[in-house]
């Protein structure tokens, strides 16, 4: 099935998540998808005894048709590095460029799109801010019940594990209510801390 093409052409969904690091808030990401366009937003900043430690900027604007990515631009600051990736579907392939290195994919590929279910199905995905396309597994673990805006919610949870070049990349929890909408994440990065996504 492909959830995408079960979409109203003029239906918007919006998704908007405040974001922990262990116990501390430190920004937000919201998603919006409306007829084929989806808009990826985020903000980070990480305090130490009241110093910026660390900043995360990030947008990403995705095109899709018939469940598949057709274009892709994205611009991420991390402090002071700064990435721009962007994508084009051309005939049977897609053609990624970061920083102005190419690659070419499948001609069908899709991003880490929390927000649509189809990626659970999948074995390779699309990292929007940095180009890598990783391989990915993804382990059902049944039914949970999680608080979701302060509510105890029914959802199924899913692990999904990227690596790239071999090599453990991404270690992430989703979880997906009774209408499969998007509702929680949760992630344990390569330094052990665990960011949260809290849906608002």
């Amino acid at each position: 099935m492909c959830w995408l093409c079960a979409l109203p052409v003029a239906q918007a969904n919006a998704w908007s998540f405040e974001v922990w690091l262990d116990k501390q808030k430190i920004g937000t990401h919201s998603f919006t998808f409306s007829q084929n366009q989806l808009q990826s937003r985020a903000s980070f900043k990480v305090k130490v005894l009241f110093i910026n430690a660390y900043r995360y900027q990030h947008q990403a604007d995705e095109t899709w048709q018939g469940g598949c990515l057709s274009a892709l631009s994205a611009h991420t600051e991390e402090n002071k590095d700064v990435t721009t990736v962007a994508g084009q579907r051309q005939a049977d392939q897609f053609v990624v460029e970061k920083n102005g290195s190419q690659q070419v994919l499948p001609a069908c590929v899709m991003t880490f799109a929390y927000w649509n279910p189809e990626i659970l199905k999948q074995t390779h995905l699309l990292n929007p801010q940095n180009a890598e396309y990783l391989e990915v597994t993804v382990t059902d673990e049944g039914a949970k019940t999680i608080m979701v805006k302060g509510q105890n919610t029914l959802t199924h949870q899913y692990q999904l594990n990227g690596r790239y070049q071999g090599k453990q990349k991404l270690n992430i929890t989703l979880w997906y209510d009774q209408q499969q909408d998007w509702v929680a994440l949760e992630s344990i990065t390569p330094e052990g801390y665990k960011i949260t996504y809290k849906l608002i």
